[in-house]
């Protein structure tokens, strides 16, 4: 009855807000992670206005579209989100907006899915965390050109030498991250973090990684789950496990303290940036802040 109730409400609100969509003359693109907010930024330069709808801290796997965000999004000339369920709630209003005859486009249909990590514990069958491999972002990157130019011929040219520029920047993150990951010994490549979005990071730069909570941040990690991760620490002598910016810290420090009453010490390395990027303004607000802070992060912990 609810998801009638919803789905209703969104097919009223979608025909009111087409009739009162403002004339701009700029192009109108909602994100939905910094991350994406970030890379359109990047490429569509001063020829679009973006707006993201989630910022520093924000988990996109709980999140819910407000009236506000149903608005911005169906006043939107098109829509870049992740994909692969990682938005799990707005699933449908994606499905609605696209019988609104908006543009909206996931931005994980730029990868092949052999390329993929599977899960058939996730509603996608898929790992959604593709970020975590900056040859995923590189492909990304060239199919938001691509879309953004389709819509826009006109500034065809413009998107595709920030394009380009973006590019070159990417290539030069990842010579970077990997010399400062080279210093850390294969045999002290895990990192244990409060849930599993690093898988991607860690078959790129060879990591294993255990993740508290699962793919998802929607079930909490239960007791075994404490147990089971305190024992793979303890096993492999890790030195360092990591909360991460948008997930409840409570449950990697019932995890350190679940290892220190076994007699062995872990500390906290730090905070790592996963479903989300850092504070506007910062290093860490922009992709490869983010990334080059999270690798340093790890590296000097794990030492």
């Amino acid at each position: 009855m609810k998801q009638f109730i919803l789905i209703a409400f969104l097919s009223v609100f979608l025909i009111g807000c087409k009739e009162t969509k403002p004339k701009d003359e700029k192009f109108h693109i909602v994100t939905t992670t910094s991350m994406i907010t970030d890379l359109v930024i990047n490429i569509g330069g001063d020829k679009v206005v973006v707006e993201g709808l989630m910022g520093a801290g924000v988990d996109p796997h709980l999140y819910k579209a407000s009236e506000g965000d149903v608005s911005k999004l169906s006043n939107a000339d098109m829509i870049l989100y992740s994909g692969l369920h990682l938005e799990g709630k707005l699933v449908e209003v994606f499905e609605k907006m696209k019988k609104q005859n908006i543009n909206t486009v996931a931005v994980s249909d730029a990868l092949d899915k052999k390329d993929l990590i599977g899960s058939t514990l996730f509603a996608s069958n898929y790992d959604p965390h593709i970020w975590f491999d900056v040859n995923n972002w590189k492909l990304i990157t060239v199919f938001v050109e691509k879309q953004l130019s389709t819509a826009m011929p006109e500034h065809k040219q413009f998107f595709e030498t920030n394009a380009k520029l973006y590019l070159q920047k990417l290539e030069t993150l990842q010579l970077d991250i990997e010399a400062e990951i080279a210093a850390l010994p294969e045999d002290q490549r895990r990192l244990v973090t409060a849930h599993d979005a690093f898988n991607y990071f860690g078959k790129a730069y060879q990591f294993d990684v255990v993740g508290l909570q699962g793919l998802s941040t929607a079930t909490e990690a239960g007791v075994q789950d404490v147990q089971k991760t305190a024992a793979y620490i303890i096993d492999h002598k890790v030195k360092a496990v990591f909360i991460e910016s948008s997930v409840p810290r409570r449950t990697v420090e019932a995890l350190q303290a679940a290892v220190n009453s076994k007699n062995h010490d872990v500390v906290i390395g730090g905070t790592l940036f996963s479903d989300a990027l850092g504070n506007p303004d910062t290093p860490e607000g922009t992709y490869i802040g983010m990334f080059k802070f999270n690798v340093h992060t790890i590296v000097s912990a794990l030492k």
